[in-house]
């Protein structure tokens, strides 16, 4: 049986999407997840997902990073972000950094129709309309991207605090982990963003800010 996860931290929009796709798919097994941690749990545990229906806002998604490492650690799977955001960069962006669709959610159900059977026959799907107008994301955006997708959940959970200004031993009570740890994991992400301090590190994710 095939398996469609849905991937949105906001029940209502999860029980309506399914219901509306049910009356177009038949024979599906509808999974659910509501952020990164638990989307990740539900793909390592369910073997054979069909497609991920995700949306880029949910917990610990920030910037791009549950597509870029979604798309990382399941090279194979069909990936529709179905997201608030109609802003062309941002989609331009989800498109380049490795999902196969883009659907806004104001998008009629004949639309994401459209899209699901599109990338389940192993094509890439954008509106007409965004295609003509989609730009090329630049060279650093790209480069920014392929570093983040490589830190761990965890190298990126401390990013996020960095992103918020806290210092080493605040990060270590809210993450109930030692201040060495905290710091070990800092310096990982001065290595891999190719950085020097944590201001740079704002600057580079900055790069990377999902628009709305």
């Amino acid at each position: 049986m095939a398996k469609f996860l849905i991937a949105d931290d906001h029940p209502l929009y999860r029980e309506a999407l399914k219901a509306a796709l049910q009356t177009e798919f038949s024979g599906i097994n509808y999974l659910e997840s509501d952020s990164f941690a638990s989307t990740l749990n539900v793909l390592k545990s369910q073997r054979n997902i069909t497609l991920l229906l995700l949306d880029l806002n949910m917990p610990g998604c920030d910037d791009y990073y549950g597509l870029l490492r979604f798309r990382q650690s399941f090279p194979q799977l069909p990936i529709v972000v179905i997201s608030g955001s109609e802003d062309l960069e941002t989609m331009a962006q989800v498109m380049e950094f490795g999902a196969n669709a883009f659907v806004p959610k104001s998008s009629a159900t004949g639309v994401l129709v459209e899209a699901l059977r599109t990338v389940l026959s192993g094509k890439n799907w954008v509106s007409d309309a965004v295609a003509r107008k989609l730009k090329t994301v630049s060279n650093e955006k790209i480069s920014i991207a392929n570093k983040v997708r490589e830190l761990t959940p965890k190298q990126f959970q401390v990013l996020c605090l960095v992103k918020k200004g806290l210092k080493n031993s605040d990060i270590a009570s809210q993450l109930n982990v030692t201040e060495a740890t905290v710091k070990a994991h800092v310096g990982s992400l001065f290595r891999r963003l190719e950085v020097k301090s944590r201001t740079q590190i704002m600057v580079v994710i900055e790069h990377l800010k999902l628009r709305q």
